[in-house]
């Protein structure tokens, strides 16, 4: 008997263990899960922006001063550039690269190109760590994005160099992927912040432009000397928990869609030379259509990681009910779903490249003009500043006081490739910090947007001027904008 109960004994505890090894086993891998998701989280510390100084400030004047110096263009194409200056919503107040201020896009050096990246690197990273107290020594991860320029070493050398920072950090340098660069760049610190626990990440998001000038006369080549202006955004990330305290916001979800495979995205935004050997950036007639399929393949992902269920349900039961025909005419937005973006969002950071650009994501997104409202002003103020556009918007909406704890933030990028990022932030607490916006927010929004010139050079739109010479027309700007005839 004795034996029997020794044996049942035995058997009971096997039993018990057998039982419960699952169910620690579980219990470890949730840990391990829980722990995992600890680490993984994104908070961004800090950023500041890129102010230029006064001197090289671009109103419109100057622009044109710009403009006539190129020997190049005909009247057709003079009369583009002027149009789309006047129309673009860029002010008066935005900033170029010091070569072409001076009258040396011809000819940049290899000079000008590196004091524009240091001037930008310098100016935000050290506002950066003296805003955080984060020492350069403390930084581990250090990721640069810029497009256009590539040199050897390679620009993150060049930071890791000027600040001393330590010998087993990880650099990144990031070229060739346009405005998107900086959602790019943090996808990455992201996924490094899965492996690495309780560090620190820099991104520095900024475009090359004195060595970029384009100097030919090709319409869609010439643009981006009309819209791109300096600018740039250093921004510190951290996943140690312990300093979310002292967070601005967290990552919630990125979402990234790209279309090289497709020869017409990878087409549709390129580096390329004109049949004079002029080496410019070119945007085809497609990309409007690029971006639209781009954004409607990206927010099918994203709005199911960000919008409650119930607006989930409500379009599921709406989208039934219509026919593809009936929804194709009634436009309901970039996304292709017809969803209330506004029932699980609060802001909306559209980057700030052109005006059309603007209203145009902007209504395919079912926003108003308070939605657009930083953007517009972004661009009216600092133009577009490629992959650092985004941070101005977001430092508008900051410095309007718009930013209150839990609120949720979109962010909506395009880049080359052609390549569609967006990701979402949740605010950590009530922000209201004037940043690169402070001797300025007072007069944001403007009474109007019309470019002062518009009155003035109301006249290049009127097609009967095509037999007027170029000549004629550089002349009527010059005496105070009294068109010819």
């Amino acid at each position: 008997v004795r034996i029997s109960q020794l044996f049942l004994s035995i058997f009971m505890e096997l039993f018990m263990a057998m039982c419960l090894l699952p169910l620690f086993c579980a219990c470890v891998y949730l840990c391990k899960l829980v722990l995992q998701w600890r680490n993984q989280q994104c908070y961004l510390l800090a950023y500041e922006c890129y102010k230029a100084t006064d001197d090289r400030k671009l109103d419109t004047e100057s622009c044109v001063k710009i403009i006539q110096r190129n020997k190049n263009l005909g009247l057709e194409e003079y009369r583009f550039l002027l149009k789309t200056i006047v129309n673009s919503g860029l002010g008066e107040e935005t900033y170029g690269p010091r070569n072409v201020i001076a009258g040396r896009e011809d000819c940049p050096s290899l000079e000008d190109a590196l004091w524009e990246m240091d001037d930008i690197f310098s100016v935000t990273l050290d506002k950066l760590f003296d805003k955080t107290g984060i020492s350069p020594s403390k930084i581990d991860i250090l990721v640069v994005n810029v497009s256009l320029f590539s040199p050897a070493p390679s620009l993150t050398a060049r930071i890791i160099n000027h600040y001393k920072m330590k010998k087993d950090i990880k650099a990144f340098n990031l070229s060739g992927m346009g405005c998107s660069g900086s959602l790019v760049a943090i996808d990455l610190v992201q996924n490094l912040f899965k492996t690495y626990k309780n560090v620190h990440a820099v991104v520095v998001s900024t475009e090359s432009l004195g060595p970029n000038w384009y100097r030919g006369k090709v319409k869609p080549m010439i643009l981006a000397n009309c819209l791109y202006r300096s600018g740039g955004c250093s921004m510190l990330f951290t996943n140690d928990k312990a300093l979310k305290h002292r967070a601005l916001l967290k990552l919630e979800c990125i979402v990234r869609t790209h279309l090289g495979s497709s020869d017409e995205g990878y087409g549709c935004s390129i580096q390329v030379e004109d049949k004079h050997g002029f080496r410019g950036f070119n945007l085809s007639k497609s990309i409007a259509k690029v971006a639209a399929k781009a954004l409607t393949m990206n927010l099918r992902v994203l709005v199911r990681k960000v919008l409650p269920l119930t607006e989930l349900l409500r379009y599921v039961i709406m989208s039934r009910r219509q026919n593809k025909v009936a929804e194709h005419r009634r436009g309901v937005g970039a996304g292709g779903t017809g969803l209330n973006l506004k029932a699980g969002l609060e802001h909306f950071c559209i980057p700030p490249t052109e005006g059309a650009v603007v209203n145009g994501v902007g209504n395919s997104l079912g926003l108003n003009d308070y939605d657009l409202e930083p953007a517009r002003m972004a661009l009216h103020r600092f133009g577009n500043t490629s992959s650092g556009g985004l941070w101005y918007v977001l430092g508008y909406m900051e410095a309007k006081k718009r930013l209150k704890k839990r609120d949720k933030i979109l962010m909506v990028s395009f880049g080359a490739g052609y390549e569609c990022n967006n990701c979402v932030w949740v605010v950590l607490r009530d922000l209201h910090d004037a940043n690169v916006w402070k001797d300025c927010i007072e007069r944001y929004p403007p009474t109007t947007l019309v470019n002062p010139f518009m009155e003035r050079l109301s006249w290049i739109n009127d097609e009967r001027l095509s037999f007027v010479t170029s000549e004629e027309v550089m002349n009527a700007v010059r005496v105070g904008g009294v068109g010819p005839g």
